[in-house]
């Protein structure tokens, strides 16, 4: 009876140990973890922040001589340009 009773034992035992989650006998902290994963995050950005960047090559655009454009024509005074102009004369009172 005490055989039987030490088998129905181990059955129960291996029964538990197979039904029990894959890595549960190991206890994690969720929230020491959540802070390592945003420590390592954090960690990974700031690394990639000091990182200097590398400026693109810069390609001089060739325009065509006859394909110059022209000299823009001088613009003439607005109503703004005349307010602009009357409150620098009276600032400088």
């Amino acid at each position: 009876m005490d055989e039987i009773n030490e088998q129905t034992e181990n059955m129960k035992q291996i029964q538990d140990a197979l039904s029990a989650p894959l890595g549960a006998s190991a206890d994690f902290d969720e929230d020491e973890l959540e802070a390592e994963l945003e420590e390592l995050e954090g960690a990974e950005l700031e690394s990639q922040l000091l990182e200097p960047v590398a400026a693109p090559p810069v390609h001089p655009v060739h325009v065509p001589a006859n394909k110059q454009p022209a000299h823009p024509a001088p613009q003439k005074a607005t109503a703004e340009d005349d307010e602009l102009a009357a409150l620098q004369a009276e600032m400088a009172l």
